[in-house]
């Protein structure tokens, strides 16, 4: 009978002692840590706030992040290029005593293109430049009008008279900028500004140095003057004039 009072008493203990551990473990006082975030699992990103239409960068709200500004209906559209930067920094510019010429010519002719004709006409440039210097009458022939090219003949034809011999090299452009340019009824004239760097010397029939110097590079500014019927079926221009400026 004891060990039955025993057994009661030991229960009646285990059921105190479960209901005390319950009431304690139950309650929360505000002082308890939060559980540790599981390694495993990544954090969330932070908020970010959504953008706002409209708002003008750094106004009152004090945030200037986010803002996708809108357009103004009386904004100025953007103005094309009129110059570009080709190939180992050239300039090609269309200066504004030749803008309204090069509209007119564009109107008779769409397809031309101011800054594609810049890069035609250095290729011509060096051609006959080059053409020149080692007495190539026939490259030179069919890029020249008739006057420009009995000019250029006639120089040549007096080097070979004084057994002269001409030694050009063409460095490079610095710019091919256009000028000034013209229509006259289908007839367009374009003059382009060529900045060059080149040595260019001059030898006698002794072959020793007449003129120039072979160590120096020289920066020769040409004006080179190019035409072409806007209603001939042949795209190619003539070169009709050369000055050298300075």
């Amino acid at each position: 009978m004891g060990n039955n009072y025993d057994i009661i008493l030991i229960g009646l203990v285990a059921v105190f002692l479960i209901l005390r551990l319950r009431s304690v473990l139950g309650k929360r006082t505000g002082s308890e840590r939060p559980p540790a975030r599981d390694p495993f699992t990544p954090p969330a990103p932070p908020s970010t706030p959504a953008p706002r239409v409209g708002d003008a960068p750094g106004s009152a709200s004090g945030r200037s992040d986010n803002v996708v500004p809108l357009p103004t209906a009386n904004a100025p559209a953007p103005r094309p290029p009129s110059s570009v930067t080709g190939p180992g920094g050239i300039r090609a510019t269309v200066l504004p005593t030749a803008t309204a010429a090069v509209a007119a010519i564009r109107a008779a002719d769409p397809s031309f293109d101011p800054m594609g004709f810049c890069t035609g006409a250095r290729a011509a440039f060096t051609a006959i430049v080059e053409a020149f210097a080692r007495d190539d009458v026939a490259t030179l022939r069919p890029l020249l009008d008739d006057a420009t090219f009995s000019s250029f003949e006639g120089a040549i034809r007096g080097r070979a008279e004084r057994k002269e011999k001409a030694e050009t090299t063409l460095i490079g452009f610095e710019a091919s900028d256009i000028a000034a340019a013209e229509l006259q009824g289908s007839l367009a004239s374009v003059t382009v500004r060529f900045v060059s760097e080149q040595i260019n010397v001059v030898r006698n029939a002794d072959g020793q140095i007449a003129d120039g110097n072979p160590n120096e590079v020289q920066k020769v500014v040409d004006l080179w003057t190019f035409r072409r019927d806007t209603k001939s079926s042949d795209p190619n221009w003539l070169l009709t004039k050369t000055e050298s400026e300075g």
